[in-house]
């Protein structure tokens, strides 16, 4: 949910840690999550050098002239021209990952020591945390000003970290000299970093919702497993066939604990073509025509088709144990799901495919990035930004250096961080390609027809929980009112909205 979401098992720290409404934890938030449970390790410096020494304090800004005029606002020719490669500067950057895991680690030394040949000044101390954002720490570092100078944020964080003044608006800083691939940017994605027109982040990854199906259930079920169904009415039909397989399967399962089914109420409403809230964010907008479609057709696949099992009051974990065992044909999800259930469940990447979400008028999109903290001088500024696009947002280089990534004997081919567009997207999908460690053909149909991206909801975890009441109501019983659900519903999330 909230970016509350999922790194590539490693990258997005989405649903295992979800903050999206002021604190509340959930896997449904972007994705932004972690399900590989790094171990905690010690704070690591990783300098010029690329000498490791311990850290003993996290992230006040570290540059060596002591300016920390930033926020003051530099020239504006100055601010927009790359960073001088003569340039002495310290930087703190967050997420650096743990001994724990050998691949990622092995690569951010490498980056960090491919970056000091052009930058040979820029020292980068790395810090380690587990997970990477945890949301009581994140808030008491905010308030306490204590975040390193390279921040890591879900997308759903910008609020929070306006309110507390701690990122640093780098609009004048970010241009395609200074991140060449700046063009092929998703604009939907960088639109989730911006306030007021001015620009307070760079991503990090990224993910969309699409239709997860388990491919040898389709196959059994006399299914195309290349053409997932792409209409509520299609999922409805394959679901019933692959319940009469018997055997205790489920043809499509859904959330309705843990936030999670209110995340999925949206993420189902965002397909099609719905909203959760209106335009301006003060009322709620999903007690309509789309709204009873969701939950009449819920209804009807759970008491009608019996196509959703018996067991409900599933929360994010549940639905992948059950497919990964082979008891489930599809639900909701984004791709890195899968990963999770490789890394995690012992399944196999060759059995799930992906398409896109029913109705495919917009799709709910989370996932994290990186801020730099207000106050920093612009020489810091450029050398942040200088670091993130190296080592995160340049095709063919730092995590998109895909052969890299499978020599390490890491996954390639999860159509995820998915923010380029253009002749980036074109290298990247063909990078991509070249070293999957999995059939990239499974995901054609999700990655084909992309949907747009659309943002969760403002005070997301808390309207999460009010739908979920709605999600588990139908789906544990018979003679729930729809109307009444959703006015009830509608009711509340207006109350939730008038606290903001």
């Amino acid at each position: 949910m909230s970016s509350s979401g999922m790194p590539y098992l490693r990258r997005i720290r989405r649903r295992t840690t979800s903050r999206a409404a002021g604190g509340t934890t959930s896997r449904a938030a972007a994705r932004t999550t972690i399900p590989t449970h790094r171990a905690r390790t010690a704070t690591v410096a990783v300098a010029s050098a690329l000498a490791l020494t311990a850290l003993a304090a996290c992230g006040t800004s570290s540059s060596d002239d002591g300016d920390s005029g930033g926020d003051k606002g530099a020239d504006a020719a100055n601010a927009a021209a790359p960073l001088d490669p003569k340039t002495k500067v310290t930087l703190t950057i967050d997420c650096m990952p743990p001994a724990a895991e050998k691949g990622e680690l092995k690569q951010w030394k490498e980056d960090v020591k491919a970056f000091n040949e052009k930058y040979p000044n820029v020292t980068i101390q790395g810090k380690q945390t587990d997970p990477c954002l945890e949301p009581p720490r994140f808030t008491a570092m905010l308030k306490a000003k204590s975040q390193p100078d390279v921040f890591y944020t879900y997308f759903t964080d910008l609020q929070q970290v306006m309110d507390n003044d701690g990122a640093q608006d780098i609009s004048a800083y970010v241009n395609d000299k200074s991140v060449p691939a700046l063009k092929d940017m998703d604009p939907n994605v960088l639109d989730v970093m911006k306030k007021d027109g001015k620009l307070y982040g760079l991503p990090y990854s990224n993910y969309t919702m699409g239709l997860l199906i388990n491919r040898k259930l389709f196959e059994k079920a006399g299914l195309d497993p290349n053409s997932p169904p792409t209409t509520w009415a299609e999922v409805r039909t394959a679901a019933k066939k692959i319940t009469a397989l018997g055997d205790g399967v489920s043809g499509f399962g859904e959330y309705s604990a843990g936030n999670n089914g209110g995340w999925h109420f949206t993420a189902t409403t965002y397909g099609l073509g719905g909203d959760i809230v209106s335009e301006d964010g003060t009322r709620a907008a999903f007690n309509n025509d789309t709204g009873k479609q969701i939950v009449d057709n819920l209804k009807a696949m759970r008491w009608d088709d019996n196509s959703m099992g018996k067991t409900q009051l599933l929360k994010w974990g549940d639905l992948q144990k059950q497919m990964a065992a082979d008891k489930l044909g599809m639900f909701l999800a984004a791709p890195d799901d899968i990963t999770y259930m490789v890394q995690n469940l012992g399944a196999k990447y060759d059995d799930f495919g992906m398409g896109p979400i029913p109705g495919q008028k917009a799709t709910l999109f989370g996932g994290n990035d990186y801020m730099i903290k207000k106050g920093s001088s612009p020489d810091q500024i450029k050398a942040a930004v200088a670091w993130i696009n190296f080592k995160f947002l340049s095709v063919g280089k730092g995590q998109f250096d895909w052969a890299r990534t499978k020599a390490d004997g890491l996954p390639v081919g999860l159509p995820q961080p998915n923010f380029w567009t253009g002749d980036s997207k074109t290298t990247d999908d063909k990078d991509r390609k070249a070293s999957a460690t999995m059939p990239v053909e499974n995901f054609q149909a999700f990655t084909d027809k992309p949907v747009t991206g659309k943002a969760e909801p403002p005070k997301a975890q808390e309207v999460y929980k009010v739908l979920d009441t709605l999600m588990s109501a139908v789906l544990t019983n018979k003679d729930a009112d729809a109307d009444k659900l959703l006015k009830t519903a509608e009711q509340q999330v207006n109350q939730v909205l008038a606290n903001q």
